[in-house]
């Protein structure tokens, strides 16, 4: 593993301010113990009262107990005993921040105000062209001009890792104006970038670097994992506390450090974009879960990563199945690897990643993070132990018996590097919101895209508004969609049409 900075290893953060604290969960307890009944303002269900009870069978009442305004509940209403800002006060200190902010609305929302608050209408921007869909939706917003980065293809393995120091100043070198960059790491396959490299080029022209670092909540409390964003030196990064930490789904934070971002602008941003009605919940679990990485999370994590070690090497004595990791690491490829993401390639097993993935939750109940033409991601975290880490392997283990009742996997078209790389011929704003129609698939090779065309899991867009479709992307997508593909973000989700800018 590549050197990592030096802070950031977060055993105990120097003593600055209490992390035994957790003031959105106090506020809460308080606000249950004496408020219960003696509100007349929403959420109409009242703490509960008015649920139905079939529902609360399912929920819990808890949740409806926890589900209480921010303001005039949580806090007064002029929000002045600061619970809010003393919760981010306290997320900032735990990983070396300088500021941060929840949000509730998940990192999508919380890149796009990253974004707004570097970059504005018909101005430049360097991103990574494996960027999530929420990247492509604020370049729609904003009006941002895309300058994309391309990231380093993996041909062998084919999937992209993050670009790194090279290509950065190369897009540099080629549009010097640029106000900034976004890069992706690590990606939802566990492939991570030099950021340090990334953010000494951004630096060196003055210009701030975002990470959208989605999948690397945990970076920070433990030095045997990748470096982070803040580490680093980014100046912005984007979390999802949900995917590899413990918050809940649509918890996000983002951390802001220097001077090349205002962070009262980077809040107004997210003032604009965000709902006026966050969810209490997701900042109780946000609180909870930074109190528990400082007070315990190295420890955690120890477990976590002996029990990816253990379970990576079991996998690899089965037949078919083949655990990757140091294969993704090389000067062009990946810089870092995070070992709690399992790459299993199932190539072996003579069918495809969405097969595989299909069969585990059919017949085991099993849902894996990703699934691809080749491949399944199983990701560990903290919450992992001994028990799940055997029912995953048992689970294996019997289809690797049965690999002869698995179907084979259908004849996706991958297309090259080349055949991925759409050239921009118009603002993903104009395209998105200008004069579109529907055209059969095979009729929109040559034609400006209107719509986005993301595979998920990742959501990284093969075609981006404003790009104009090649032959390659067009048969990947329609190839991948016939062998298991979701495309869910395409007007037509079988993809027999697309949508298109009208053409004059």
């Amino acid at each position: 593993m590549p050197e990592r900075a030096s802070r950031g290893t977060h055993q105990v953060p120097p003593v600055t301010l209490d992390h035994s604290q957790t003031p959105v969960l106090d506020a809460l307890a308080d606000y249950k113990r004496n408020q219960r009944g003696r509100n007349f303002s929403p959420p109409g269900h009242k703490q509960g009262g008015g649920v139905d009870p079939r529902v609360v069978e399912v929920l819990g009442a808890d949740v409806f107990a926890s589900d209480v305004l921010a303001m005039s509940g949580l806090d007064d209403r002029r929000m002045s005993q600061q619970v809010l800002g003393r919760a981010q006060e306290l997320m900032a200190d735990a990983v070396d921040a300088e500021h941060t902010f929840f949000s509730t609305c998940g990192s999508s929302l919380s890149v796009k105000s990253a974004m707004l608050a570097v970059a504005g209408p018909h101005e430049k921007l360097l991103v990574a062209r494996n960027a999530h869909k929420s990247v492509v939706s604020g370049l729609v917003l904003a009006g941002i001009d895309p300058v994309w980065v391309e990231p380093r293809w993996d041909t062998e393995h084919h999937f992209a890792h993050p670009p790194g120091p090279d290509e950065v100043a190369a897009a540099f070198d080629r549009e010097p104006d640029a106000k900034g960059m976004l890069l992706i790491t690590p990606t939802a396959y566990g492939a991570c970038a030099d950021i340090r490299g990334v953010a000494d080029v951004c630096h060196r022209h003055d210009k701030p670097l975002i990470v959208d670092e989605a999948w690397g909540a945990h970076l920070p409390f433990h030095p045997e994992l990748p470096s982070w964003a803040m580490d680093a030196g980014a100046d912005v990064c984007v979390t999802s506390v949900h995917k590899m930490g413990a918050g809940l789904e649509q918890g996000s934070v983002f951390h802001q450090q220097g001077n090349r971002v205002d962070p009262a602008v980077l809040k107004l941003r997210e003032d604009l974009l965000g709902t006026t009605s966050p969810s209490v919940l997701m900042y109780a679990a946000l609180d909870g879960w930074r109190r528990q990485m400082v007070e315990q999370g190295q420890q955690l994590l120890d477990g976590a990563l002996s029990l990816a070690r253990r379970l990576r090497r079991d996998i690899a004595e089965l037949p078919g199945l083949t655990p990757l990791a140091t294969e993704l690491l090389g000067p062009r490829l990946a810089y870092e690897h995070d070992p709690l993401v399992l790459v299993l390639d199932v190539h072996g097993l003579g069918t495809s990643g969405y097969g595989v993935a299909d069969w585990l939750r059919e017949q085991r109940n099993i849902n894996v993070g990703l699934a691809d033409h080749r491949r399944v991601i199983a990701n560990l975290t903290h919450a992992d132990d001994d028990t799940s880490a055997a029912f995953l392997l048992d689970a294996l283990t019997e289809l690797v018996s049965r690999r002869d009742q698995l179907a084979p996997p259908a004849q996706v078209r991958l297309p090259s590097p080349e055949g991925l790389r759409l050239k921009t011929v118009m603002l993903p704003r104009d395209a998105y919101f200008g004069p579109a129609e529907h055209v059969p698939v095979e009729a929109a090779v040559g034609r400006i895209a209107a719509e986005y065309a993301s595979p998920y899991p990742p959501g990284v867009p093969v075609a981006v508004p404003g790009e104009r479709i090649e032959h390659e992307a067009m048969e990947y997508l329609r190839t991948g969609v016939a062998a298991g593909m979701y495309v869910p973000d395409t007007a037509d989700p079988s993809l027999r049409t697309l949508r298109v800018v009208v053409e004059d």
